[in-house]
């Protein structure tokens, strides 16, 4: 039997941990085995049991302090993941070989790994050669993402991850519990957006027609291929955390064995009623 695999990633503050902590948690009421591995060697406390804790092969402070290399923090953790992928055996060892495991890997948060450097591809193919179907799940913190521009933004680096390790992926606006009713409400367009309507809601602050050109053409190009949309996470909604989960599992097939249905989410017509629902519950209480 295959086994499944959630790589966790996003910005630094994105709620990474978090997300495994509140995932972990629901897993248990739900009867289901979800084990984390640690992969950050900056990390400092997090609170849910790992499986595996890449802090004891190696450490982002012991890397600082060594004299010969004279990294600093950014430095100092590319060169820990870069260790970690000339040691997948310390991973293999820890992982075990337990056929329907299902595993999310809590990653650092430094966009690098995902954008430009081969460490995170690198650990996607082991994975799969050790039979795991892999699904990126790209957070961002949704108190980022209420203006056009910083949307933008975050939707370039989920597509970057997505182009450089070529698995399926899930995006996540987290924190959504920690917004305001105004916020929810306003946050709500950015979920399945309408890049143009968008572009014409913030057409009057556009600096020069150079920005506005490009700004276009990376709406465009969203747009056309409907590449990104994100999903609401809001770690005291059981409702919200399932859906996420059932996206997730439908993109890795997890449970292909038995009768399987698709998402709620993918039931349901481009207006996203779930969503709706989610949102006038959120906004009412």
């Amino acid at each position: 039997m295959p086994r499944y695999a959630q790589l966790v990633m996003g910005p630094a503050g994105s709620g990474k941990s978090t997300y495994c902590a509140t995932l972990v948690q629901h897993a248990e009421a739900i009867n289901r085995s979800v084990q984390v591995v640690n992969l950050d060697p900056a990390a400092e406390h997090f609170s849910y049991p790992v499986m595996a804790d890449i802090r004891e092969l190696i450490q982002v402070d012991d890397v600082m302090e060594d004299p010969s290399l004279r990294f600093g923090p950014n430095g100092g953790l590319v060169f820990c993941m870069e260790y970690l992928a000339n040691n997948l055996d310390w991973l293999e060892e820890n992982l075990g070989h337990v056929e329907d495991d299902y595993i999310l890997f809590d990653c650092p948060g430094q966009i690098e790994l995902y954008t430009h450097l081969p460490v995170m591809k690198q650990l996607v193919e082991q994975l799969q050669q050790w039979e795991f179907r892999v699904c990126g799940v790209f957070l961002v913190d949704s108190q980022f993402m209420v203006e056009t521009f910083k949307f933008i933004s975050g939707v370039m680096a989920a597509l970057s991850a997505m182009v450089s390790l070529e698995i399926p992926q899930v995006n996540i606006m987290t924190k959504m519990d920690l917004l305001s009713p105004k916020a929810k409400k306003e946050i709500e367009k950015y979920l399945d957006p309408d890049m143009f309507s968008m572009m014409e809601d913030n057409s009057a602050s556009f600096r020069s027609k150079k920005f506005d050109k490009l700004t276009k053409a990376i709406c465009d190009l969203i747009d056309d291929y409907s590449m990104v949309r994100f999903l609401p996470f809001d770690r005291s909604d059981e409702e919200g955390i399932n859906i996420v989960l059932q996206n997730i599992d439908f993109s890795i097939q997890y449970g292909e064995d038995l009768e399987f249905k698709e998402p709620k989410e993918l039931e349901e017509d481009s207006g996203n009623p779930q969503h709706d629902e989610l949102f006038q519950d959120s906004v009412g209480s």
